[in-house]
């Protein structure tokens, strides 16, 4: 299935800068200014970047260049920028903008003309396709300002090229998505839970979205709210859409189950809407009001694109919804996970990831079945919820923690596989083989202080997840089919100490 579109997502613009100068005279602005024009256009009509790309002509002095940037910031339909050089830029041209620039940029190294003319080029042509040039010159300054931004480099009509643009797109909507989000949190952190804390202040800082608390009668008092026939009308939807068990049918013994968990769902989906929040946490530890924990509820919003953590876990929320963001559009499923328990058959060690219950139905390789189980913990009515297997292929599990002096994201590469059916364990679930292999992966995850909550994606590579870590200026940790422990121990120790001289680097 394709990835659904979030609720509450906005769709800003990219904007295509190109860097010239007046040395080249009208005559050749005019022709690197319609050569610009054709390129932006190119890459907007290639359907490889999920956002519109709009030119912003091109820029040739310093107050230019500084006067765009300053737009770009107080723009909210900026996502990010483009930026090519045509021909030669002189990069201290761009100082002044650069250094204020607050939006993600990618630096295009492209050429107009795909092909060199063997048997015509002259001086003219080698002024105006002088890219080779320019562009170094513009790494040069980025580097120097300690810029991070994604390098692409290819001819612009390139599949390959358009589809990078299109990954880095995708996180950049992602960085545009948090850029005063909010997050609810329905109780308390899971009580004497260490990773799912966190710096929200640091956080705010850092990725740009807000978390407050509130208290579950505040949900409670919205979930009263809600009328018989918006609860019938969920009915309705779920008779539709699921395999409802027989016993939470309407006239079956537990319907009764179905009607309350449908109503909490009712009251979350308002409560969120009416707040602007784009994810919410909860934990069993804190449900005074609600029957049962929301299960069901839960897994359907994040079906809608909102971000969810469970126990408290406000990180993990906020990087689901980001990789909501992220993967729309695309086919496969991206969810909320915890690495559950293992099968370590020698020669075949397999991951069962799962939750109690809130596991996102767009990882389902089937239609759900919706049923009703005891939960076991919490003391409260048995909560429905949908269950299903989930799809196969490759995947990635992404962890965001907060090591105290700062942020670091966490992936590693699996390949979700087959495996026997699971008929008395009624929850959703995945089983996936780590890459390089899962003695090294799970080393390496600890090593690195991965949390047991996770964003899980079929339909995300470890580029979208590299794109946005450079975006929010965030250590990346990735472990991959290339992994070793030893190297990798060394990068964890040397990356302790870059991001602690970093901000002191930073001009």
């Amino acid at each position: 299935m394709k990835h659904p579109v979030p609720a509450q997502l906005a769709t800003p613009a990219l904007w295509f800068v190109c860097g010239s100068q007046h040395l080249y005279g009208p005559e050749t602005l005019e022709q690197v200014a319609r050569n610009a024009q054709e390129v932006s256009a190119g890459l907007d009509t290639s359907g490889a970047s999920p956002l519109p790309i709009v030119s912003k002509g091109v820029l040739t002095t310093p107050d230019d260049i500084r006067r765009l940037c300053l737009e770009a910031n107080a723009d909210p339909e900026c996502a990010g920028l483009i930026l090519w050089m045509h021909t030669f830029s002189p990069a201290k041209m761009w100082i002044g903008g650069l250094s204020q620039l607050r939006k993600p940029f990618v630096h295009l190294h492209t050429q107009y003309a795909r092909d060199l003319p063997w048997d015509s080029i002259d001086m003219d042509y080698m002024n105006l396709h002088q890219a080779a040039h320019g562009d170094r010159e513009a790494g040069f300054l980025h580097t120097r300002l300690r810029l991070e931004r994604k390098v692409v480099v290819g001819h612009w009509s390139d599949p390959e090229v358009q589809a990078r643009l299109g990954a880095w797109a995708r996180a950049a909507w992602a960085w545009s998505d948090l850029q005063g989000a909010k997050f609810v949190r329905f109780g308390d952190n899971m009580r004497q839970v260490a990773v799912t804390e966190g710096d929200k202040v640091a956080a705010e800082t850092r990725f740009g979205f807000s978390v407050n608390t509130h208290g579950v009668g505040d949900l409670v008092a919205r979930v009263d709210a809600v009328t018989d026939a918006e609860v019938d009308a969920l009915i309705g939807t779920y008779l539709a859409e699921y395999d409802v068990a027989e016993e939470l049918r309407p006239g079956g013994e537990r319907h009764a189950s179905l009607l309350d968990g449908a109503r909490i769902e009712a009251g979350m989906r308002a409560f969120l809407s009416e707040g602007g929040y784009r994810g919410f946490t909860d934990t069993f530890e804190d449900l005074h009001g609600l029957g049962q924990l929301p299960g069901l509820a839960t897994q359907r919003l994040m079906q809608e694109g909102y971000g969810f953590g469970g126990e408290g876990d406000w990180k993990t929320a906020a990087l689901v919804r980001a990789m909501k963001v992220m993967a729309h559009g695309l086919e496969g499923g991206t969810s909320f996970m915890e690495d559950y328990t293992y099968h370590m058959e020698p020669g075949r060690h397999q991951v069962l990831g799962s939750h109690m219950l809130e596991i996102c139905p767009t990882i389902a390789a089937e239609k759900p079945r919706l049923e009703v189980h005891p939960l076991g913990i919490g003391g409260k009515d048995d909560p429905v919820r949908l269950v299903f297997g989930g799809e196969t292929g490759a995947a990635i599990n992404v962890s965001l923690i907060d090591l105290g002096s700062r942020f670091r994201l966490i992936v590693n590469e699996v390949e979700s596989v087959e495996h026997p059916d699971l008929p008395s364990l009624p929850v959703a679930r995945v089983v996936w083989e780590c890459r390089p292999d899962f003695k090294t992966a799970c080393a390496a995850w600890i090593y690195a202080g991965g949390a047991h909550h996770t964003g899980y994606s079929t339909a995300l590579t470890t580029e979208h997840i590299e794109d946005f870590a450079a975006m929010v200026n965030v250590e990346l940790a990735v472990i991959d089919a290339d992994t070793r422990l030893r190297p990798f121990r060394e990068e964890l120790r040397l990356n302790d100490l870059y991001y602690v001289l970093a901000q002191g680097l930073r001009v």
